[in-house]
């Protein structure tokens, strides 16, 4: 699943490219018989934690949520697709290009001024690229969410406490605080929530540059993640074999040092 940092950088490439443009339509899949918003322009292009808005003239933007399998392309218009026409849930026809999303978990038309946007906006918790992380909100935030069980992962994943963080950094700040993924919400204290936080707001927001996502920066050549998807090879710190299990109330992938993440 893509990462808030990268729903920045896909929103950092399109609106320079898009923001103005006069668009020819806007398809939602390739069977779309009547394109959309034909004349009007893009007003904005923004990130809002994993979901990408296009705001129009008119005063509609168009949502789009990547979920598991979603990703962007662009193509000048007439080229040839790298992936199968019929994966493509919204066409963006500006002309002599398309913008094109594949596989896209969700996609809608929403009215800025609708309700349906401000609810939109309420189910979302801070941005932690966009907003400066305020710990005691965030802390605050977290334990209104919490059910008696839940687990420390699971609450870093659920983006109505804050918004960004994916599977990838889930494993990550879990490593880099040296909290065992068994953790629940409630043996967790203020000050571990609130690092936690503030340590994946550090590594989203170092990942908006160019290239493959790193969080661990040491220059020795032996890897630019510390546990995620290294099931079996030795921990960086402490060499022993980092494990796997899917885990938490979604059953995703997690991955951790049994030495350095020890509960006890």
């Amino acid at each position: 699943m893509p990462e808030g940092d990268t729903i920045h950088k896909i929103a950092a490439y399109l609106s320079p490219r898009l923001t103005g443009c006069e668009l020819s339509g806007v398809s939602f899949g390739v069977d779309d018989p009547t394109p959309a918003f034909s004349g009007e322009r893009v007003d904005d292009v923004r990130a809002e934690g994993k979901h990408l808005w296009v705001s129009l003239s008119g005063g509609r933007a168009i949502r789009s949520h990547l979920g598991m399998h979603g990703s962007w392309h662009t193509y000048a218009s007439g080229a040839d697709w790298q992936k199968p026409r019929y994966q493509a849930s919204l066409i963006i026809d500006a002309g002599e290009r398309l913008y094109v999303c594949f596989n896209a978990k969700e996609v809608e038309v929403v009215d800025g001024r609708s309700v349906r946007r401000r609810v939109l906006r309420s189910r979302l918790g801070p941005d932690l690229i966009a907003d400066e992380p305020d710990g005691g909100t965030l802390v605050r935030r977290a334990r209104e969410f919490d059910d008696g069980d839940t687990l420390l992962l699971d609450a870093l994943l659920d983006q109505r406490i804050a918004a960004g963080i994916g599977n990838v950094y889930k494993s990550e700040v879990l490593f880099v605080e040296r909290l065992p993924p068994t953790q629940t919400l409630a043996q967790s204290s203020d000050d571990e929530l609130e690092r936690c936080y503030r340590t994946a707001a550090t590594l989203l927001q170092q990942n908006l540059g160019g290239g493959k996502r790193v969080t661990r920066r040491q220059k020795d050549n032996a890897g630019r993640l510390w546990v995620y998807n290294r099931a079996g090879k030795p921990c960086h710190e402490c060499q022993s074999p980092i494990q796997s299990r899917k885990m938490g109330r979604h059953h995703r992938a997690t991955y951790w040092c049994p030495r350095c993440q020890s509960s006890g």
